[in-house]
């Protein structure tokens, strides 16, 4: 008796028939049809009929599931007339079909959600035509911004009447967007804003989101750049011992402190306990983040070195950098280091597998190891976990 419920289940039920057309709202066919107007219909659905074997054991769930298709509304049922050894001439259900795309909407309870998409449509061509192309492509994110669409497109016409402003986006004066809207909404105002502008109006050197403000033309939050002094010969205000400095990025750039060695750190108690060294500043570390570091022509001239967690992020950090300065050296970044501490491992929870092109040999192999899981699995070595007097003996090594 239980297999003959299992083939029952095989069949292609109401809601089968249902779950397939709620597959084509969920691609975005059935959006994507109502601007471009071809919308494929009428569709036909795929439909698992019973054998003649199951018509005989099955008579009563065959009536049944004959009567459920038929009762679909917004849904064809053709039948076509079977003669069975047994039961003789029968219509039977060979295949099922949607007429046309209100029906298909009807069909999954969806009028209401098209309504408010074909509204977005017609408004979008009164004002800003370039994008209707756009929203046939992502009708359904269209359609999760429904709210918010008309303040985004007032966005894009502000932008374009005032192209590269050079003021804050915060002194856009748009009613209803302020920053928050802004940033919540950056990814999408790109994808819009590129369909409708054409260089110079925007900068196609800056990408992402970060970048937003720079590739349309507004000022942006200048990155900051914070370092300590670990030479008092080179403190730069007199009377002051800690010298835990925060300067823009042009400012930076232009300090030029007459340094030799420059160290890189992530970890904030390590920039801040860092020990004294001679004629030497330390850096807190921006993560990916180097763009202010680069402006800074008088780091060419000294000896930089990165200190980052044992890890594969860590060593990715360490190639992005190098890309930026070829002669920077890695600092406590090696496998005896690494040995060294094995009692303190952690676990890096989300690994890069990037192929990494400006690694030593020797961190190259590390990384490899790292990310192979050849030590053990997602090895982690966080650089505070580095003993005080370990990094002392590395800093005298230096030469």
């Amino acid at each position: 008796m239980q297999r003959n419920r299992n083939i029952v289940r095989d069949w292609t039920r109401p809601a089968d028939l249902h779950a397939q057309v709620l597959r084509l709202w969920d691609r975005g066919e059935l959006l994507a049809g109502l601007v471009s107007g071809h919308s494929g219909f009428p569709k036909r659905l795929a439909l698992r009929v019973p054998t003649p074997t199951e018509m005989v054991e099955r008579f009563d769930d065959v009536r049944a599931w004959i009567q459920a298709l038929q009762a679909i509304p917004h849904c064809r049922v053709e039948r076509r007339s079977v003669n069975h050894r047994v039961l003789g001439a029968n219509l039977m259900p060979s295949e099922a079909w949607v007429e046309t795309i209100q029906d298909a909407l009807e069909l999954i309870g969806k009028q209401g959600e098209a309504s408010n998409f074909i509204g977005l449509v017609e408004h979008t061509q009164r004002r800003e035509p370039g994008l209707v192309d756009w929203m046939a492509l992502h009708p359904l994110r269209a359609l999760s911004l429904f709210r918010d669409w008309g303040r985004l497109l007032d966005v894009v016409a502000w932008i374009k009447q005032h192209p590269r402003p050079g003021i804050y986006l915060r002194q856009m004066d748009i009613p209803g967007v302020h920053s928050k809207f802004l940033e919540a909404h950056r990814g999408v105002l790109s994808e819009l804003l590129d369909l409708v502008l054409s260089p110079p109006a925007f900068d196609v050197a800056a990408s992402g989101a970060v970048e937003f403000a720079k590739r349309y033309g507004f000022l942006d939050k200048p990155s900051r750049i914070r370092f300590r002094i670990l030479d008092p010969m080179y403190a730069l205000f007199s009377g002051s011992t800690t010298q835990d400095i925060t300067l823009n990025a042009e400012c930076f750039a232009r300090l030029n402190p007459n340094v030799e060695r420059v160290f890189i750190t992530e970890n904030e108690v390590n920039f801040l306990a860092f020990p004294a060294v001679e004629a030497s500043l330390i850096i807190f570390g921006g993560g990916y983040g180097f763009a202010g570091l680069v402006q800074a022509d008088w780091l060419s001239r000294c000896r930089l070195f990165y200190w980052g967690d044992i890890d594969t992020h860590g060593f990715a950090i360490l190639d992005q950098l190098r890309g930026k300065f070829a002669h920077v050296r890695s600092f406590l970044m090696d496998s005896a280091t690494l040995l060294a501490f094995e009692s303190l491992w952690g676990v890096e929870e989300a690994q890069t597998r990037s192929d990494l092109m400006h690694l030593s040999d020797e961190e190259l192999s590390l990384y490899d190891d790292l990310r192979d899981n050849r030590i053990r699995k997602n090895v982690r070595l966080e650089q505070e976990h580095i003993g005080f007097g370990w990094v002392q003996a590395a800093l005298s090594r230096l030469t």
